[in-house]
């Protein structure tokens, strides 16, 4: 995402190979944006690519030579201002071939990776540059604010179910697609009042949207976290309190987990392979890609799923003090951090006439927000409002620190 947390590593100064008989390709679009201290850049393509690439010292450049793909427009719209790099540099090479040369400011170490189509997004390549060994023991300059980007950070909030399809029904007839529209609605509105934030809905009303739509709603948006809202039923009527859950590639971590999953999942048609369907491609090297994507957005999404469930434990009792795992389709986003929210059983007598109550609702929605806001304090996107104030608060340390 453009903003996406840092996902994946290969090996640098590689040329990864797809199969012969290829069509000529387009590079049709580049993006570049910031994450820690890796410099991402993507190139979105018409279709599957070879490349190599390697780097030349003296002055520092690296170069990427793309096989028979050719360059619609070029690359004079990207910000280049506190990116480490001096320009891009593009043209032909060889018989249809096209060379991007990127002139640095100092040595970096690259991984890079080719995308497979996924989520409403095509073929992509993409590069992440980090600081070398030798450029990490100098001291980083500060940012100037006039220069600095400041994007907000997008949040798409998914309320579960609507239209057809009711989720839960509680005892006394009050409807889960109701519950967590409600709550979604309000943590939208808490962060477009946050400054440096803005959030999408999946729905903002009373109809249905397929699995799949959903995740695409998230890659529409360019999102960098996606959070689906629910207050489902559970084999026990018993079971009480919130929960948080991410997606797992293996086996579920609970029966509890196993059961909500299978019960969202069996509304909608989506297969577990579907989304991320790669069969055309490669297999080695789309499975590593896919692998390494998956681990590195799962982990991001267990992190912020401890920080959300941190913040409605004192709203609300917990049903599990962890967070659990599970196949959940809607969570199936290679690059998005994703989780699923229980904000309780309706099933449950005294969670559902808690949930219905706008007072309750208003204090989960700010529980929520309250957890958004930590997590991304600690791991905020490149190119953010938070990353800049972060930036300023660390350069104010380090400029202490020199007196």
């Amino acid at each position: 995402m453009h903003r996406r947390q840092l996902l994946n590593w290969l090996l640098a100064s590689s040329v990864f190979t797809l199969p012969l008989g290829i069509s000529a390709a387009q590079i049709q679009h580049a993006r570049l944006w910031r994450t820690g201290n890796t410099l991402r850049l993507v190139l979105d393509l018409s279709g599957p690519v070879q490349y190599k690439t390697f780097s030349l010292t003296a002055p520092d450049r690296l170069i990427i030579d793309v096989s028979g793909a050719s360059l619609k427009g070029d690359f004079s719209e990207l910000v280049l201002a506190n990116t480490g790099l001096r320009s891009i540099r593009s043209g032909h090479y060889g018989q249809g071939d096209t060379r991007i040369v990127l002139d640095l400011d100092e040595p970096v170490q690259l991984s890079s990776f080719l995308l497979p189509p996924q989520g409403g997004q095509g073929h992509r390549l993409v590069l992440d540059l980090a600081k070398s060994a030798v450029a990490k023991l100098g001291v980083a300059a500060a940012t100037p604010s006039n220069t600095h980007p400041k994007r907000d950070i997008i949040v798409v909030i998914d309320p579960g179910h609507g239209g057809k399809d009711p989720g839960a029904t509680s005892a006394k007839g009050h409807r889960e697609k109701d519950v967590v529209l409600s709550i979604a609605q309000l943590l939208a509105k808490r962060l477009k009042r946050e400054k440096g934030f803005d959030a999408r809905l999946v729905r903002n009303d009373d109809f249905f949207v397929p699995l799949r739509k959903r995740v695409e709603v998230a890659h529409k948006h360019n999102a960098d976290l996606f959070i689906s809202v629910h207050a489902d039923a559970a084999p026990r009527l018993t079971a009480s309190g919130a929960s948080v859950y991410a997606l797992s590639e293996g086996g579920a971590t609970s029966a509890t987990a196993r059961y909500m999953a299978q019960r969202e999942n069996g509304v909608d048609l989506l297969g577990a392979t579907r989304l991320l369907n790669l069969k055309d491609k490669d297999p080695m090297l789309a499975g590593v890609i896919l692998d390494m994507s998956m681990n590195a957005t799962i982990a991001a999404s267990l992190q912020l799923g401890n920080t959300i469930l941190g913040s409605l434990s004192g709203i609300t009792s917990l049903h599990q003090k962890r967070v659990e795992q599970a196949g959940f389709a809607v969570l199936k986003s290679p690059d998005i951090p994703s989780i699923l929210v229980e904000t309780g059983f309706m099933s449950n007598p005294r969670d559902s006439e808690r949930l219905i109550t706008a007072r309750h609702q208003q204090a989960v929605a700010e529980g929520l927000f309250n957890g958004l806001i930590a997590y991304f304090q600690k791991n905020p996107p490149a190119s953010s409002h938070m990353a800049w104030v972060n930036e300023q608060k660390n350069s104010t340390f380090v400029t202490s620190g020199l007196s």
